[in-house]
């Protein structure tokens, strides 16, 4: 349960920011999915912690110096294995 709030508790941090927050500024993410849409899919994939850290690596990457692109949230990896799968380019 204390994984479902957190994880509740984060995605809705990251819904007020799109409504709150977002709409002040021009869009100019540099990736699809969008970050914040990314730091949604991570913590719901991979649960508070991890998709918290996979989302502040995202976003730490979302400058003009980097090229963007198409960077989804990788899958789950398989049973027994604790690492997802590397995006990085």
């Amino acid at each position: 349960m204390v994984k479902s709030l957190a994880t509740s508790l984060l995605i809705g941090l990251v819904r007020l920011y799109r409504l709150i927050i977002s709409p002040l500024f021009p869009p100019v993410c540099r990736f699809q999915p969008t970050c914040s849409q990314y730091a949604m899919e991570a913590i719901a994939r991979f649960g508070p912690l991890r998709g918290s850290w996979m989302a502040l690596r995202r976003v730490s990457r979302c400058h003009p110096l980097h090229p963007g692109g198409y960077d989804p949230v990788p899958p789950l990896s398989p049973a027994g294995s604790e690492t997802p799968p590397s995006h990085e380019p």
